[in-house]
């Protein structure tokens, strides 16, 4: 079932951000694989958040003032192209089914644009994203700055529109807060199906199968990104993605996998021995990060600043360190001489959303911003021990991150992903039931 309004009131809502103007906003376009084989298609992600429309070659134009409009430019139907390539809304339907108050074909868009853009103060777009289309606007400019003489005037002022969307995105409505709960619950379910099916001897890629299997069994249209089946050694590589691995006994498993649904990302990091059982050194790291998951998730909430959950996260995970002697020192002299980023490099989350990296600014006038209700996040952390100096061997190749996906809500926060398990004797027990 589609759902029109969220979309048409994030038109209206970046209307009158504009406070004047003409905003361009076009869809991605279709990408060649090889040959004569395209990738399969992804639309643009502020295109989508302010039309929910999937096909490529389209453009939305809105045109604030007395009266405003959305003006959706799209493919006609085409029963040749369409008995090849599928299904097209064409014009008219697409008008109707997606609420906008006017709709032309994709290919009078040239046409038409220095129309709209004459006598207007200011143009929202997006400069530098795509440089066709820099050189496409530049040159509807150039027509309406052509007609000078005639009293004709351009847009003085070219703005990112990103500006005003990526605010906008940071905080969810309740349309996009349940379609990420779905996500979550088929990427938690995805999670569970590669721990059951886990065991030594089995090749990573096969652990990535029954991943994807599980996404698209449920609806998923795409992972949000590739997963990473990264066992041994290749757990301490923050963005393996080969896959290719013949997984052994005694090895960790971490795997960073998501999937899409409906343009909506999931992003959740589980690790766990293949053999179903820690060792003691991996049961001592895991805990150590754990612990740092649970420190930085508390810290989600609203009026907390952006660093409080990295910060209590990285605070945790020093001390273990120091504990497990893998750093000398204090805590607090650790993390001010950054000694332990050798094992733990990366910051404890990101946005979360129509992108994986959401889009949204993490600081406001130079300070971190405040958390807010409806804004989802990751939280992340990790521990990565590669074999080195000083390093006792027993702690080689342990890599762990766990990972899961956080609304803030009005008193705090509520992880939507936390039906993957991740205490150990859960991981255990559910991976001997399934022996």
């Amino acid at each position: 079932m589609r759902h029109i309004e969220p979309h048409k009131a994030r038109r209206a809502r970046l209307l009158a951000a504009m406070n004047g103007g003409v905003a361009v906003v076009p869809t991605a376009p279709e990408r060649l694989r090889n040959r004569d084989t395209d990738y399969l298609y992804r639309f643009d992600s502020y295109f989508y958040y302010l039309t929910g429309f999937p096909e490529p070659e389209a453009v939305l134009v809105l045109t604030a003032g007395a009266q405003p409009r959305s003006i959706l430019f799209c493919r006609e139907k085409n029963p040749e192209r369409e008995l090849w390539d599928g299904f097209r809304y064409g014009v008219e339907a697409a008008r109707e089914a997606f609420g906008v108050d006017e709709a032309h074909p994709f290919a009078a868009l040239d046409e038409k644009m220095p129309t709209l853009l004459a006598n207007q103060p200011t143009l929202f777009f997006a400069p530098g994203m795509d440089p066709a289309w820099d050189a496409r606007v530049m040159g509807w400019l150039n027509q309406v700055r052509a007609q000078a003489r005639a009293g004709v005037v351009a847009p003085s002022d070219i703005r990112d529109v990103r500006s005003i969307l990526d605010e906008m995105r940071l905080v969810k409505d309740e349309h996009e807060v349940a379609t990420m709960r779905r996500a979550a619950a088929v990427t938690a379910g995805a999670h569970v199906r590669a721990m059951q099916a886990a065991r030594p001897g089995m090749m990573e890629y096969e652990i990535e199968a029954e991943l994807l299997h599980e996404f698209r069994r449920h609806g998923s249209q795409f992972p949000a990104y590739w997963p990473i089946v990264a066992s041994g050694p290749n757990a301490c590589v923050l963005h393996y993605r080969e896959n290719d691995r013949r997984m052994q006994e005694g090895d960790l498993l971490l795997i960073d996998a998501g999937c899409e649904i409906d343009g909506y990302a999931a992003d959740v990091t589980r690790t766990f021995p293949v053999s179903g059982r820690f060792s003691g050194p991996q049961r001592d790291v895991y805990e150590i990060v754990l612990a740092a998951q649970a420190a930085a998730a508390a810290e989600v909430k609203p009026g907390a600043r952006w660093m409080a959950p990295h910060e209590a996260a990285v605070a945790v995970i020093a001390q273990g360190l120091v504990d497990l002697g893998l750093c000398a020192g204090t805590r607090d002299a650790v993390i001010e001489s950054g000694d332990y980023k050798r094992f733990y490099m990366h910051r404890t989350g990101h946005w979360l959303g129509l992108d994986v990296h959401d889009a949204g600014d993490y600081k406001e006038a130079g300070e971190w911003r405040p958390l807010a209700p409806g804004m989802t996040l990751t939280v992340e952390p990790g521990c990565y021990i590669r074999p080195g100096e000083g390093v006792p061997e027993r702690f080689w190749n342990i890599g762990v991150r766990i990972e899961d996906d956080a609304l803030v809500t009005a008193t705090g926060y509520e992880l939507i992903t936390a039906a993957a398990p991740k205490r150990v004797d859960d991981i255990e027990a559910l991976m001997r039931d399934a022996r």
